[in-house]
């Protein structure tokens, strides 16, 4: 079902297409800017605040992550009963204020509550984000819309990192907070004056205890949407001990710390490329094909990047190459898991998304966390814990839909 300016209400803003599909990619970005632009400046902040262990700076990265998770299940209910639009305006509100509680941050437990709670107001972005193309798009044509989103949301780690470098160049770690809180009050303001309330009228629900309990049973009990959540859940994991541990990993094991910027972008740039990619491939060959090649891809590339690290082969040329590689295999698997995930919500997407969310969002921050932690001055803990995560996911999915591995989904009419 193509979107169209028709699908809008009858009153209110009427943007295009292409200012829709711009807008929520922003919405999603603040996520990524949140978390990428702080990677420069975790060792700033240890100094500042006084954190001996080096291991334990990576709670400002894995702790916003544990908030995302944290309030899903709040924003897709109230999304399903009052709209998409004055929910999603409250949580950037609160994202923008907890912003700026971290820039004025005077220690270190403070700044983990409030990044905490930046995540947990961020999540609205998520929630919504995902409900919101799934009120418009179905079949392929969300799948595509989707992988858009997506696109615009991986560029942002090619330019976070640098940014956050930039604004080191001219102010403390405190300044990236500041300007995150400008970014996310732009975004609020542009999405208040243009969103249009995308929850159709027949979907309203009630917040009646029994039904927000009967949506999140549906979600649960079908089949593909838990077996691709939790595929989900284990890619995200491989994905936030990325995050976590790719500062130790460039600083020291490859001892190149000014390269972690240009390490971000050539790792970030084929990830964005197979987003870009998977929006013009997904509707010739259909979400199945692309989605689960894209896992065996992931699984095979991981394997293959522990086995040489373990060979005692890895240098940071290769790191970047086999990384890279990974991270569009990602790009190919998590935004078609996703759409076959959400396939059946339609009349309960809000809540669906908030349930999916969850569990792949703190299942993932959790695996994410145990992997980052285990970091021991080489990279073999975290390419190995990947590995594992990979091949998980592909178990997940070949359990999810075992007989229609690699199919193409018919076209929608």
């Amino acid at each position: 079902m193509p979107f169209t300016t028709s699908d809008l209400p009858a009153s209110g803003p009427r943007p295009g297409s292409r200012e829709i599909v711009a807008m929520l990619a922003g919405l999603m970005a603040l996520n990524a800017f949140a978390i990428d632009a702080m990677i420069p400046a975790l060792p700033a902040i240890g100094v500042d605040l006084g954190v001996a262990a080096d291991n334990d700076r990576q709670l400002v990265v894995v702790a916003y992550m544990f908030g995302f998770g944290s309030t899903q299940l709040l924003w897709g209910p109230l999304a399903d009963r009052f709209g998409r639009k004055p929910v999603l305006a409250v949580g950037v509100l609160l994202y923008v204020a907890f912003a700026l509680l971290c820039a004025f941050a005077w220690s270190f437990p403070l700044l983990v509550a409030g990044r905490i709670a930046m995540g947990a107001s961020a999540a609205v972005t998520r929630v919504l984000v995902v409900t919101m193309v799934r009120d418009l798009f179905e079949g392929e044509e969300m799948a595509r819309t989707m992988s858009l989103v997506f696109m615009v949301f991986m560029l942002v780690p090619v330019l976070a990192p640098s940014v956050g470098q930039g604004i080191l160049l001219v102010g403390s770690w405190r300044a990236i907070f500041a300007v995150l809180g400008v970014y996310g009050l732009l975004m609020g303001l542009w999405s208040w004056r243009r969103l249009p309330e995308t929850l159709h009228p027949e979907y309203r629900r009630t917040l009646r205890f029994g039904e927000i309990a009967g949506a999140m049973g549906a979600t649960l009990k079908d089949r593909q949407s838990l077996g691709y959540t939790l595929a989900l859940t284990v890619v995200f994991g491989a994905l936030t001990a990325y995050i976590a541990s790719i500062q130790q990993i460039i600083f020291d094991v490859f001892k190149a710390p000014g390269a972690i910027g240009i390490v971000f972008a050539a790792i970030a740039a084929p990830m964005a490329l197979a987003s870009w990619l998977n929006s013009r491939v997904v509707g010739t060959f259909g979400m199945r094909r692309v989605g689960h090649g894209g896992t065996i891809a992931f699984a095979a590339i991981t394997l293959v990047h522990a086995l040489v690290a373990v060979a005692g082969f890895e240098t940071l040329t290769l790191f970047i190459v086999l990384q890279g590689l990974a991270m569009a295999a990602f790009a190919f698997t998590s935004s078609n898991l996703g759409t076959l995930a959400m396939e059946h919500m339609g009349p309960i997407a809000g809540t669906a998304s908030s349930v999916q969310g969850v569990i792949g969002t703190i299942g993932g921050a959790a695996i994410g966390l145990g992997i980052g932690r285990a970091f021991d001055g080489t990279a073999l803990p975290f390419l190995i814990g990947v590995a594992v995560c990979a091949s998980l996911a592909l178990v997940a999915v070949v359990a999810t839909e075992p007989r229609r591995l690699l199919e193409r989904l018919p076209r929608t009419v």
